[in-house]
């Protein structure tokens, strides 16, 4: 076999086609990835090779073809194949030596794009900034692609003498197995049959991220196999009409074989991902609830269209190959599909789109405009960053973009590409989930109203159980079903036996949100009293409870120079009023640089009359501070005199510079309780033992009520949880309370999929613009150049061999 190996490759890069084929190949490849602007590296901004990786295929549908065509045609053509079979040489060992020939050419083909991988490496940003590991695995795949193509070049040339012909019959096969059967699955009355996964694109495109499943290898195996056994029995059937013993007995075993490998496949594989942060490594978490799916779930993604920018595209790709990498875990139950909501719009008759476009907004999908640059300028287009997830009639809506003030665009993609799997993997959990956790929010102490935590309710609906919950009069087995208790911005005090009944539950487990206001300062209460009024202290009595548990939150209200902006009327022209926006400082907004789950890349959190947060030495307690005013803030003791005038004042920045203070704070650990050596209160009708300590356990402790609190508008209707309607912008408020819920709610670790870490691998833009040509030349010229070095030096030293 050897033999065979060696005289193809000697044979093969001893002729001019070799190189000419070898150099269109190269030649081709060079212009898609550094010259077109739809695939160019350059233009990609990115520092990967993923356009090789996509463009090479379709290039291989010709390159593998030209280099197969003459295995076996020209053998049988030539007479030479007859004289090849009385060496003593059996069948097989002819198709392989001349199958591992065509791989061994293929790679070496591939061996000068080697260039491209160092000249992303130098112009990374900073230099290096590239996955060599991922890099790795994706030739991994482009060779494994490659030598499929060369079975199925290899069994075109034995089926006929004509190079022509078998070129054809090559390229025509490879592009069936390639693509064919994706077409064919689209057909409505085909979809059903997942024809796709007999198609090599869709194993292809797993292993060509970096990342080799197992049943991705055995499919290669078993593509590679049978057509070497169709190529040997097709030698086999030129020689003699029938088939010998063992010649059936050797090509029934390779089936065996192959059919055997599929079923070990099937029930049992593994996966190895090559690349650095191991981002397509799904966690145990997410496994399980993959694994557990009692039935179909189904996920339409909306982010498609036309003319995306290289961020959304990547974008889109990573929310495929999550889905890909899920679906993997899944069993088969869960199925996706990508769509484009305009053209899906555009086709309905005029009557029906108003009411098309409505019924996705019920549904969480709405668009949202987006700049993206091009050749003739800055362009609009309106993107919808959302997934839907089905199951029995239940949906939930996944926002894919998680957006963040004063962060790039490459920044705010790729903190939405890492949120991903906790974005799929929570919503298919509380979608496919029986029984919900319930939230209870207080009420009896004047706390926010329903219409003024409506939102909130409704965002916790989809995955929770949501209601209202009076501490004076609730049961407290009742109590204990609660999973996590909500207390929004009271404005009365608490009696003693509700801040018993709140500490047992905490005893036993409990988890409990503060939200707490601790100043009653209220804007439109400014307003109507001329634009000033007296900040004073409320008295909720939960001082010295909050005190034992670990936190203490002061009298004091929060200026910060990092504030929203409230309308203000600056004048009066032709009767009517001159509304102006400027900034409020009491109205901080807050960045969060945490990177603990529940607020890593989180938008900013706007507050309304924030109050600090201390927190005390107590033991078994951790405390995390999620929340913190900025740097260029000022602290105010209630009483104070806040007034409407302050905002023509311009601030005195000296006055600003101070530490950054705590406005939210976590505390997880073991709580002594509050009631420790003290009477059970007075007015309890059940028995409830009074435990010492409670159980591991968590709380939040937030300094402002109105971070949940929603805006209504003048129709009496209620804006979206952390819209502001005077400044038109969403801040992270909503998402914050999502991510809390999860937090306090499950103990199987699945938020903690939010600490999760993709490096922004960005090209030297600035370099680039300077040097693209020279860099269009090197990576165009240098390939080539190695090419015909190497042409020469062999032609050299063959002639020099044989003029002996």
């Amino acid at each position: 076999m050897f033999s065979i190996l060696k005289k193809e490759i000697t044979s093969y890069l001893s002729s001019l086609v070799a190189y000419v084929t070898i150099g269109v190949f190269l030649f081709s490849l060079g212009l898609f990835l550094w010259v077109i602007p739809s695939s160019s590296i350059l233009d990609y901004g990115y520092a990967g090779l993923d356009s090789l990786f996509s463009i090479a295929p379709y290039l291989f549908m010709f390159l593998i073809p030209a280099i197969t065509m003459r295995s076996m045609a020209e053998e049988r053509k030539e007479g030479t194949l007859e004289v090849l079979l009385t060496r003593p040489l059996t069948d097989w060992q002819i198709v392989l030596g001349k199958y591992l020939a065509c791989v061994v050419i293929v790679l070496f083909s591939l061996l000068p794009t080697l260039v491209y991988y160092y000249s992303v490496y130098v112009l990374g940003s900073p230099r290096g900034n590239i996955d060599t590991g991922g890099v790795t695995g994706s030739y991994i795949g482009l060779f494994l692609l490659g030598a499929a193509f060369c079975a199925i070049g290899l069994f075109a040339s034995s089926v006929s003498k004509n190079q022509v012909i078998a070129f054809v019959i090559a390229a025509f096969l490879s592009f069936v197995f390639y693509a064919g059967f994706d077409y064919l699955g689209q057909l409505d009355s085909l979809q059903n049959l997942s024809l796709e996964n007999l198609g090599i694109t869709e194993h292809y495109n797993s292993v060509s991220r970096g990342v080799l499943d197992t049943r991705d290898l055995y499919y290669y195996i078993a593509l590679i196999g049978l057509f070497i056994s169709l190529t040997l029995f097709v030698l086999i059937r030129q020689r003699q009409k029938s088939l010998r013993g063992k010649d059936a007995i050797f090509c029934g075993s390779v089936l065996g074989i192959l059919v055997l490998l599929g079923i070990v496949s099937a029930s049992t594989f593994t996966r190895f991902d090559f690349t650095k942060e191991k981002r397509f490594t799904i966690s145990p978490v997410s496994r399980s609830i993959m694994d557990s799916l009692k039935g179909p779930v189904r996920t339409v993604v909306y982010l498609k269209g036309d003319n995306f920018s290289a961020a959304m595209k990547r974008l889109q790709g990573a929310t495929r190959d999550m889905l890909s990498d899920l679906q993997a875990y899944s069993h088969g139950k869960l199925q996706f599909e990508f769509i484009d909501p305009l053209a899906y719009i555009k086709a309905l008759p005029d009557s029906d789109q108003k009411a098309a476009y409505d019924s996705l907004q019920v549904r969480g999908i709405v668009g949202e405009p987006k700049s993206v640059k091009s050749d003739n300028g800055v362009t609009q287009m309106l993107i919808f960053p959302e997934a839907l997830v089905d199951y029995g009639g239940r949906d939930i809506a996944v926002n894919l973009l998680q957006t963040r003030i004063g962060l790039s665009d490459e920044e705010v993609y790729n903190n939405s590409i890492q949120n991903l799997e906790y974005s799929f993997s929570s919503a298919i959990k509380k979608v496919t989930s029986g029984g919900k956790p319930i939230i209870a929010f207080t009420e009896g102490h004047h706390e926010l109203t329903d219409l003024q935590l409506n939102y909130a309710m409704k965002s916790l609906s989809d995955g929770f159980e949501v209601g209202r919950l009076n501490l004076k009069t609730v049961p407290f087995d009742v109590l204990m079903k609660v999973k996590l208790l909500v207390v929004p911005k009271p404005d009365s005090p608490f009696t003693e036996l509700e801040k018993f009944k709140i500490d047992q539950y905490v005893m036993r487990g409990g988890r409990v949100l503060w939200a707490i206001d601790q100043v009653n300062a209220e804007l439109d209460s400014l307003q109507r009293r001329g634009g000033e009024e007296m900040s004073f202290p409320k008295q909720l009595e939960l001082d010295d409870q909050l005190f034992t548990y670990g936190v203490r939150i002061n009298y004091d209200l929060i200026a910060d120079l990092s504030c929203a902006q409230i309308p203000v009327a600056t004048g009066n022209v032709g009767g009517q009023a001159q509304i102006q926006m400027v900034p409020w400082l009491y109205y901080p907004i807050f960045m969060p640089l945490s990177k603990n789950p529940i607020v890593k890349n989180l938008d900013g959190i706007k507050g309304e009359f924030v109050s600090t947060i201390d927190t005390l030495a107590i033991k078994n307690v951790k405390k995390t501070v999620l929340l913190a005013s900025s740097p260029n803030n000022k602290n105010l003791t209630a009483p104070h005199i806040i007034s409407l005038q302050s905002i023509e004042q311009e601030p005195t920045i000296k006055e600003f510079q101070n530490p950054t203070r705590p406005v939210a704070v976590l505390l997880e650990g073991t709580f002594k309780s509050d009631f420790l050596n003290r009477p059970v209160p007075p007015g309890l009708t059940e028995h409830v033992q009074s435990l010492p300590e409670s159980k591991p356990t968590k709380m939040i402790v937030i300094s402002d009520g109105d971070i949940l609190k929603n805006d209504i508008g003048s129709d009496g209707s209620p804006f979206p949880l952390g819209y502001d309607h005077y400044m038109q912008q969403n801040f992270g408020n909503k998402n914050l309370l999502l991510n809390i819920a999860d937090y306090m709610t499950d103990d199987s670790g699945l938020i903690d999929l939010r600490t999760k870490e993709v490096q922004l691998r960005m090209l030297d833009r600035p370099r680039i613009r300077s040097e693209k040509l020279y860099w269009q030349l090197i990576n165009n010229i240098v390939p080539l150049g190695l090419l015909l070095t190497f042409a020469i030096f062999q032609h050299y030293f063959r002639r020099r061999k044989y003029a002996r």
